[in-house]
């Protein structure tokens, strides 16, 4: 199993403005959704003697570490900007917030796991955690999606243009 290939450059650019934040949002949780596969993947793959463990840990570092910029920038960067041009949206950002602490725990239990990783660990304990963490995932972005990728759409924050937000990253380097 290889490392994920991270991606620096922004998802959508056109006249030197990044376009459409919400959609690019959306690109990014579908890059978080393949990331994630590729770990079960790799969690599958360990278990049935073909994956080595160094890489298994390296790719759930990163993708841990993805996961959390990623909603650490909505929660620092993007949430303030859409509660601030959309007040009506607060308590959808409130329930997202609380949605990140709910996959942070998730993280930190799978990150432990794989930390802790040999062929005498529980497979189903470790395939549990992945597949909670997927659930939580899968709601919380398609919550996110339906109820504020319009909002994001119409914001117009300069300093997005100058510098990709860290909640459109997709990868550990800094723009």
């Amino acid at each position: 199993m290889e490392a994920p290939k991270p991606r620096k450059r922004p998802l959508v650019k056109s006249d030197d403005r990044l376009l459409a934040f919400g959609n690019q949002l959306i690109e990014v949780h579908l890059w978080l959704r393949e990331e994630l596969a590729e770990l079960r993947e790799g969690v599958d793959a360990y278990f049935a003697g073909g994956a080595r463990l160094r890489e298994l840990r390296t790719h759930c570092l990163t993708f841990c570490s993805a996961l959390t910029r990623h909603h650490t920038g909505e929660d620092d960067g993007a949430f303030p900007q859409v509660a601030e041009r959309f007040p009506e949206l607060r308590p959808v950002l409130e329930e997202l917030r609380r949605d990140h602490r709910l996959v942070d725990d998730s993280l930190r239990r799978l990150e432990v796991l794989v930390a802790e990783l040999d062929q005498e660990t529980d497979p189903a304990e470790v395939r549990r955690e992945v597949d909670s963490l997927a659930a939580l995932m899968e709601t919380h972005f398609v919550y996110e999606e339906k109820r504020i990728v319009s909002a994001l759409n119409a914001l117009n924050v300069p300093g997005w243009d100058r510098s990709t937000p860290a909640f459109l990253l997709t990868d550990d380097a800094e723009d």
